[in-house]
């Protein structure tokens, strides 16, 4: 299965000229912990996290309203094409101590965003449809038509 089949297609993002405390705003407002910064052409060039928030603003006293977004955000994140295999994307992030991944098309324009959320909601699908295999087919039920 490859990303494109399960990452998140709604992006929330913000402009790297954008105060820190614009883009704290949005998140709260969106409920999202990740904005994304685009550049014209719409390639990811930068993202800015909640944690970003909490260990750059917060913890070094910075002020939130002079601050941009592009001074703190992580330029040029890695990101994954939306037809990469998810056990290639969560090795990249695993390697990397990524949360979540850009996700790109075939012109690397930004198409959404993989979390690893969105991997754990595939795996404990996963899961559950293999224990119910496992349940249809015990010897208990089996011996009970």
């Amino acid at each position: 299965m490859t990303v494109g089949r399960i990452c998140t297609r709604e992006t929330d993002l913000v402009d790297a000229d954008e105060s820190v405390q614009v883009a704290a705003e949005r998140m709260n407002a969106r409920n999202v912990g990740t904005l994304i910064v685009l550049d014209q052409e719409s390639h990811p060039v930068g993202l800015i996290t909640d944690r970003d928030l909490a260990l750059r603003i917060v913890g070094k006293g910075r002020d939130p309203i002079q601050t941009l977004v592009g001074e703190i955000m992580t330029q040029f994140p890695y990101h994954v094409s939306e037809e990469t295999p998810i056990e290639t994307a969560l090795s990249k992030m695993r390697s990397g101590g990524f949360r979540r991944l850009p996700v790109v098309d075939a012109d690397e324009k930004l198409v959404g965003v993989l979390s690893l959320d969105d991997i754990l909601e595939l795996l404990c699908s996963e899961f559950t449809e293999i224990g119910n295999l496992i349940r249809k087919e015990s010897p208990r039920s089996l011996a009970h038509p």
